[in-house]
């Protein structure tokens, strides 16, 4: 089966972006997939200066291990002055074509306002940018605060759905792009 690996661009604690990566990344998980989250929180990256090296910084290594080593990714972002967010932007910008191409990519972004698409749009620009593939099912999770319950699951019938269609695409498109079983 396919291995996914879930990025959320979020350093919040509690915050919705990670709440929504955990919803998809258990649909995907129940569907037989194996699952890795990668939690930018927990670890100390440098900022991209464009170059190749960067010295002291293990947890480049294992990002750049672990996200080369996926059949697939989630990218879960909150939305921050019409994008993405900036430690997500970094994080991808600290890797390059032999880590993200052939990648079957999933997009969620989180906002606290009105929904539009415009950090998924720029994350689709990033993956294609960078020779991976999109899924055409995104979420967009306009106001989040009203969004999920107190237990963390979602409210709206048909946002969980939607999830249930993003982790089958996601899971089936991975397995005939990556030529996984």
């Amino acid at each position: 089966m396919v291995k996914i690996v879930g990025i959320a661009g979020s350093l919040r604690p509690n915050s919705y972006t990670h709440q929504a990566l955990n919803l998809a990344t258990q649909r995907i998980e129940a569907m037989g997939a194996s699952v890795e989250v990668i939690d930018l929180r927990t670890m100390t990256l440098p900022f991209c200066d464009g170059g190749d090296d960067y010295p002291g910084y293990p947890d480049l290594e294992k990002l750049q291990a672990t996200v080369k080593a996926a059949d697939g990714l989630i990218l879960a972002t909150p939305e921050y002055h019409g994008s993405t967010s900036g430690v997500l932007k970094n994080a991808l910008d600290l890797m390059s074509f032999e880590h993200l191409s052939d990648k079957v990519t999933g997009l969620i972004s989180v906002l606290g306002g009105q929904s539009n698409s415009n950090a998924l749009n720029d994350l689709r620009l990033i993956v294609r940018w960078v020779h991976g593939w999109v899924i055409p099912e995104q979420i967009a999770i306009p106001q989040a605060w009203k969004a999920f319950g107190s237990d963390g699951k979602l409210l709206d019938q048909k946002l969980s759905e939607r999830f249930d269609q993003f982790a089958q695409s996601l899971v089936e498109n991975t397995c005939k792009l990556r030529g996984v079983s």
